[in-house]
């Protein structure tokens, strides 16, 4: 997505006045659909989007930001807009589970972006607890699709809000990591900040 001042002086105070009046207004206008903002996070940059139900997307930065604001757009409304503060309880929280503060979130969820058994398997993340870890074939198992192991492959890999939904928490049979949407070392460095 552009960047609407992007042609303006670079005067940084001045540039986040207007970002937050322009979100203010488009708020009160009954026009902010899906607020975004980033964070910086020992695993990257974050982008997070929130619609007024709650947190829509946590996308990492190989997924590419972008893309996740493009799919927003297409998937939830064309009204996008950088508007932090309505993700500052969101980004307290990360701030607090990275520093070992937060062993579970405590936001509302949008998961409008995903449907039927993936669904499933993201209602299930939530209950695996801080510090311990399921094997694809039990979250299939507590999702309600014992043979479905693959199908949770890919329901952990376009959850839409990983790090929140630990998705991160699913390994391998042997105990292996396995995939990860924001990548191997990004899936490690959750493992390992928990089991500290």
């Amino acid at each position: 997505m552009s960047d609407l001042f992007a042609g303006l002086p670079d005067d940084s105070a001045t540039l986040a006045r207007l970002r937050d009046r322009l979100a203010a207004d488009a708020a009160a206008d009954g026009v902010l659909d899906v607020a975004y903002r980033t964070v910086e996070t020992p695993v990257g940059t974050l982008l997070l989007a929130a619609t007024d139900r709650g947190l829509v997307r946590v996308a990492y930065p190989g997924q590419g930001h972008d893309a996740a604001l493009a799919q927003l757009a297409e998937l939830v409304s064309p009204r996008v807009l950088h508007a932090p503060r309505r993700l500052d309880a969101v980004a307290r929280q990360l701030d607090e589970y990275f520093g070992r503060r937060r062993r579970v979130f405590d936001v509302p969820l949008d998961l409008r972006l995903a449907k039927g058994f993936r669904r499933e398997v993201l209602d299930h993340l939530a209950d695996i607890p801080y510090g311990t870890t399921e094997s694809y074939s039990q979250v299939a198992t507590a999702a309600g699709s014992p043979r479905a192991v693959r199908a949770v492959g890919t329901a952990c890999a376009t959850n839409p809000v990983p790090v929140v939904l630990p998705c991160h928490r699913v390994v391998r049979a042997d105990g292996s990591s396995g995939q990860y949407a924001g990548g191997a070392a990004a899936k490690l460095a959750l493992l390992s900040l928990e089991a500290a």
